[in-house]
């Protein structure tokens, strides 16, 4: 059955997930992370009450459970946002997908009990307030996500003066919201990345009504409802693994709920979920729908909107760090389909961290030239670059360019070490071209220590400049070239594959 009626059958196109939902006690929660980590459950996560003298505090779990695991993705179940001011949130998450590869997600709530919140000093919010509050923090947290100029904003619980974004996460955490009543559904509509409630609060029958509002938020504010994932807490089923999975394929069937968490601290039943229950979910929605589960329907389905950055025509130096004419390229693979918008949303997150280096690099490029031609003074240099990033209100030229190389290193480690690997396994024609990749790293890595030896001796003597210039237009020429090669070979098997 195919249909534009959300209400009537919300597919949502959303490939079906599953997870768990920890007690945070230090008893055992370690060992039952990491098993459903060697499980195979795509989800981890906890509860945060941190007025609850028994539990451990969520944010440092969720990063001891991402060290100790492989491949889940880890998240709060949810974030009590009036203990947790949203830009050291903001930071807490983007650090957490730093250092786990990819792996952390945001669940946000807009704190559920008021009283222990005020126990721990914090704000005791009306329903209103507490919305208007989580929507400002929303609009902050994915600012501070983003790369670009320093972020200024002002609202009615939260403030930031100026504050640059970042650390940028390597892949886009998703901010999916517990939410109950109206209001907070009609948030989720405008603004979430998912809807999460618990079965024991909103019951089966009461999925319809939630979903109506969320799509109507969501159209109404220009947004389609396949933009909400819907998560859902669940318990465990008192039949069989088969029925249990009946059930659950039913909730997706008919209210597109597309992630199972499951709470329960029993490792029997975290085995049997991922083992028996999961599988035959997946089974049991493919047959239904026809297509592999999580196949979204055609209206999810585009063509690739993701618009790789070419190589600039004009070079800046004689020297080149590399023959391009020996890049290998990777091969369409066999099956390769149109993708989501979500899907997309992989490759073009890749681009937008490649346009933040290339404006970084510019700003370095016209900051060295207004100083070789006399332009600027020291202290002029040193109030443009405080304006242009506001990251310290002492930094010099040469801090700036030395913390700009930091910032290739980081993202190019990151690459070699995390992605390129997960890439390599789930397309294998990529490898040459994963290979060069990796040998061209080496090399920019090579032409920043030059960077960073021009500068010392720029440090030491004005005639410095030159070969600081020269260096600069070298790492110039290198870093866009790679910059647009790696965007033309990765772009689309990241969409297909993902972070």
């Amino acid at each position: 059955m195919k249909t534009d009626d959300w209400s009537v059958m919300p597919t949502y196109g959303h490939e079906v997930k599953f997870g768990v939902f920890l007690t945070p006690t230090p008893d055992r929660v370690l060992a039952l992370a990491q098993l459903a980590d060697a499980e195979g459950l795509d989800l981890v996560t906890m509860q945060d009450h941190p007025y609850h003298p028994a539990f451990l505090d969520a944010w440092t779990l969720a990063g001891v459970i991402a060290a100790r695991t492989e491949r889940v993705h880890v998240s709060l179940n949810v974030a009590n946002l009036p203990l947790r001011p949203p830009a050291v949130l903001a930071k807490s998450v983007a650090t957490l997908d730093l250092l786990s590869g990819g792996r952390a997600e945001l669940g946000l709530g807009a704190g559920a009990m008021p009283d222990g919140v005020a126990m721990l000093g914090g704000p005791r919010r009306s329903p209103g307030e507490a919305v208007a509050a989580l929507e400002e923090a929303i609009e902050l947290i994915r600012a501070l996500w983003t790369p670009g100029p320093p972020v200024t904003f002002e609202g009615e619980h939260y403030r930031l003066e100026g504050a640059p974004p970042g650390p940028i996460p390597p892949h886009r955490p998703q901010i999916w919201v517990g939410a109950l009543k109206p209001r907070m559904l009609r948030l989720v509509g405008r603004l979430g990345d998912g809807w999460w409630p618990s079965e024991s609060y909103v019951p089966p029958e009461r999925l319809a009504e939630g979903n109506k509002i969320i799509d109507e938020a969501a159209l109404e504010a220009g947004r389609s409802p396949q933009d909400v994932r819907r998560l859902y807490n669940v318990g465990r089923h008192q039949g069989s693994a088969r029925e249990w999975a009946e059930r659950l394929a039913e909730l997706n069937l008919t209210y597109g709920m597309a992630t199972f968490v499951l709470a329960d601290d029993d490792p029997r039943a975290i085995q049997l979920f991922a083992a028996e229950v999961a599988p035959a979910v997946r089974e049991l929605i493919e047959s239904e729908r026809g297509a592999p589960a999580g196949e979204p329907d055609a209206p999810a389905v585009h063509e690739s909107t993701t618009i790789s950055t070419p190589a600039p025509g004009v070079r800046h130096s004689g020297e080149r760090a590399w023959d391009e004419s020996t890049r290998p390229t990777a091969p369409v693979p066999a099956g390769a389909r149109a993708l989501t918008h979500q899907e997309q949303a992989a490759g073009q997150h890749l681009i937008d961290v490649h346009d933040h280096l290339r404006s970084e690099l510019e700003q370095v490029r016209d900051l060295i030239e207004q100083v070789v031609a006399s332009r600027l003074s020291a202290g002029d240099a040193r109030a443009a670059i405080n304006r242009m990033t506001m990251r310290q209100n002492d930094w010099t030229l040469g801090a700036y360019c030395s913390a700009y190389c930091r910032v290739v290193t980081t993202h190019h480690t990151l690459e070699d070490q995390s992605l390129f690997p997960r890439l390599r396994r789930a397309e294998p024609g990529l490898t040459p071209v994963l290979t060069r990749l990796e040998e061209e790293h080496h090399v920019i890595h090579g032409i920043l220590e030059r960077v960073d030896q021009a500068l010392v001796a720029t440090v030491e003597s004005p005639g410095g400049l030159d070969l600081l210039r020269a260096e600069v237009d070298l790492l110039t020429d290198a870093l866009l070239s790679h910059l647009s090669y790696e965007e033309r070979e990765l772009v689309e098997p990241l969409s297909r594959v993902g972070f």
